[in-house]
């Protein structure tokens, strides 16, 4: 404790003698000045200003760190679902809801089309898109036990060419969690006629496809998405499929889910690094600019 006592008085005095303007500069040897500055370094002049409480310089940057890297980590969130889901476990929902776009965020999650409730036809998959003007979330089960699918930006239906955006991306589940964006190498997204639904293309092969009964499937590596295989062999047969369409009516994101959208966007605003016009979150409460 002596020593810790006399090297705080010894550094105090250094400090002094540079900061009293009306005292007689003080002429050191380069080699005492070294010393004198190492001495501002050691372990036990910060254990001491520990144990008196002095907040130091080192301690601040520290906390401020930790701080910016804690609001920059996307929050968890656990969005309400219209129907317990049969294929996805919980923490898998909040693994894909840390994907999906911003735009998506807060509102709930509707049950549009179960093979358990609407049976194996790609037929009624594309009637039950009717209507719907959101993102849909496929979910599939295969008879492996494996889960992957796709998250398409705009809703199924048939259609001469391919069709979607940027938001589309695959995932996997098999044997862990992957997402595979796009790539921007082309915009082969999303594809459907009454043979078939399929994802990505180049080189020949798609990412997934379902046959027109919904019960042979295929996963292959493609451009679109640099993906992997989804499913754990290339072929596979389909067990069930849930599609999630997601309810962006503006009454039906509530207040308690404001402050969710509010820090999923600021922190997408502050990793782009680029000023962008505040955005208006529509509740049934009111509007919310952030």
């Amino acid at each position: 404790m002596a020593e810790l006592r006399n090297s705080y008085v010894k550094n105090i005095g250094f400090f002094k003698s540079f900061s009293d303007s009306s005292s007689q500069a003080r002429v050191v040897s380069v080699a005492e000045y070294h010393r004198r500055i190492d001495a501002l370094n050691t372990e036990e002049l910060r254990t001491l200003c520990r144990r008196l409480k002095i907040t130091t310089r080192e301690d601040v940057n520290s906390k401020q760190t930790t701080s910016i890297k804690t609001d920059l980590e996307p929050e968890v969130f656990r969005p309400n679902l219209s129907d317990p889901s049969q294929l996805l476990q919980v923490d898998q929902i909040e693994k894909l809801t840390k994907h999906l776009p911003p735009r998506t965020i807060g509102y709930p999650w509707t049950l549009v089309y179960s093979t358990a409730k609407h049976g194996m036809s790609l037929k009624t998959l594309y009637r039950t898109m009717l209507g719907l003007d959101t993102p849909v979330l496929l979910v599939i089960k295969d008879s492996d036990a494996q889960i992957f699918g796709a998250l398409a930006s705009e809703p199924f239906k048939i259609s001469d060419c391919f069709y979607g955006t940027g938001e589309t991306f695959l995932f996997t589940f098999c044997p862990e969690f992957k997402v595979f964006k796009w790539t921007g190498d082309n915009m082969f997204f999303i594809k459907g006629d009454m043979d078939a639904l399929a994802f990505g293309g180049g080189g020949g092969e798609f990412a997934l496809w379902l046959d027109g009964d919904l019960y042979h499937g295929r996963s292959h590596s493609c451009k679109t998405f640099d993906n992997d295989m989804l499913s754990k062999k290339e072929d596979f047969i389909v067990q069930d499929i849930e599609i999630w369409a997601f309810d962006l009516r503006k009454e039906h994101i509530s207040l308690a889910n404001v402050s969710t959208v509010v820090k999923r966007l600021r922190t997408s605003k502050a990793r782009s690094h680029k000023p962008s016009s505040p955005v208006d979150i529509v509740g049934s409460n009111g509007v919310y600019i952030i």
